[in-house]
């Protein structure tokens, strides 16, 4: 490798010293842009393709968003008077959360997480009113 001193390469650049040919310079610059607009556009083509193929997909089972069935998977529709809803929700969370999921059913898992936090704040709320009275 060739020893390199950036500052004095960036000094010369600033000094004025060096001259570029303005026309060379910029058709050099277009032709590299050209190759480099070619090469993201298939970049993007391809990401396209993938995630249409991810989207498609009607043999997978999407996780239900309704609350009852929400309730149902939280164990919720039952009574439970010392039910530990901080491990209900780690628990929940741990299976559904949206960082764990595919980037497709993030949206839904966002949804599933705030109906489940809304269930167990309410479970919670109603178990506390109940050891209140």
């Amino acid at each position: 490798s060739i020893p390199f001193d950036y500052l004095s390469v960036a000094d010369e650049l600033h000094s004025g010293r060096i001259k570029v040919a303005s026309e060379s310079v910029a058709a050099e610059y277009r032709e590299s842009a050209a190759d480099l607009a070619a090469e993201f556009a298939a970049l993007l083509d391809q990401a396209k393709l993938s995630l249409a193929g991810e989207e498609q997909r009607p043999e997978e089972q999407l996780p239900s968003i309704d609350p009852e069935a929400i309730a149902g998977e939280l164990g919720l529709d039952q009574p439970a008077k010392n039910a530990d809803f901080g491990r209900i929700r780690r628990n929940f969370a741990f299976a559904n959360h949206p960082d764990r999921v595919a980037p497709h059913l993030r949206q839904r898992a966002m949804i599933r997480m705030q109906v489940a936090n809304m269930l167990i704040d309410e479970a919670k709320r109603r178990a506390l009113a109940g050891v209140r009275r």
